[in-house]
């Protein structure tokens, strides 16, 4: 197994209480953790959206050889364990921390993830630092931050730093331009829909990431059934969506949004997720090597 494949499955995998558990339970968004049960496909992919399956997903051509037993066995690790980190991320991205989930991540142990990659573990240090220290008034600190940024309440020389793609990728700033259109099409393509009654585009952050753990999970029971052919179409599907329409446009994002924010957590969060993003690209290419074989 390729070595970003390693790092995932070491740092991210962990056991039961590892760091990469805690952190996930701790900010799971709603209906994510579902995904994890064993419910059907199309039940598991709904909760992790938080929407529905559409369809069928689009087929894959050509039976491939299945690897064997114990290598499927860690390849499905590290697969689980990138579904979990991209849920872990989509959360963050999506309101702001409860109490419950301040504390259970300040009670986390990130030292597992020091070896990921130099600006992830130093995002992680920012957040654990900052979480040393909280009091009574951290959840209202962290909360004004977030609707700050990442809600649009603020600007910097006019400009706001809410997670859309079209807002980044257009040329006026705006939503529901060709940015949202390519994300919209990418989860039809999928067969993966988000839940009625969130109002927020396709082409947010978090709809993004949970979609990147969809595609994860899917891949992981594809391997479970031995259609090696389904793993390497979802694995496709997710390295061209991390690169055309996460990692594409995130830097500006990150960049606008750090003059934006305060707190030192949430400046973690941003380096945590570009470190992320960095090494999930070297991660589905091993994982692709491993699955063709």
């Amino acid at each position: 197994m390729g070595e970003a494949s390693e790092s995932v499955r070491e740092a991210l995998g962990g056991g039961a209480n590892g760091a990469a558990t805690a952190v996930a339970t701790a900010v799971a968004a709603p209906g994510t953790q579902a995904d994890a049960t064993g419910k059907d496909a199309a039940d598991a992919q709904a909760d992790a959206m938080g929407g529905k399956a559409v369809g069928s997903r689009a087929g894959s051509k050509g039976a491939k050889a299945v690897p064997s037993a114990a290598t499927c066995a860690d390849l499905r690790a590290v697969l689980e364990a990138r579904a979990s980190f991209y849920e872990t991320l989509a959360s963050l991205y999506f309101k702001p921390l409860t109490q419950e989930q301040i504390d259970a991540m300040a009670a986390a142990d990130f030292s597992a993830y020091a070896d990921v990659n130099d600006v992830f573990a130093e995002g992680l240090n920012d957040m654990a630092r900052y979480l040393r220290h909280r009091n009574s008034g951290t959840r209202q600190e962290l909360a004004v931050d977030f609707t700050g940024a990442f809600a649009g309440t603020s600007a910097y020389e006019g400009k706001t730093a809410v997670p859309y793609k079209s807002v980044f990728t257009s040329d006026k700033g705006l939503m529901y331009q060709e940015g949202y259109q390519e994300v919209f099409a990418a989860f039809k393509h999928e067969a993966v829909k988000r839940r009625a009654g969130l109002d927020w585009p396709d082409d947010h952050l978090s709809f993004m990431c949970q979609f990147m753990a969809i595609l994860s999970r899917r891949a992981s029971r594809a391997l479970e059934q031995g259609d090696v052919s389904g793993a390497v179409h979802d694995l496709e599907a997710s390295r061209e969506f991390l690169e055309r329409h996460m990692a594409s446009w995130f830097t500006d994002f990150a960049s606008l949004a750090s003059r934006l924010l305060s707190t030192r957590f949430y400046r973690g969060v941003l380096k945590v997720t570009e470190g992320f993003f960095k090494l999930d690209g070297e991660t589905v290419a091993d994982l692709l090597d491993e699955v063709r074989g």
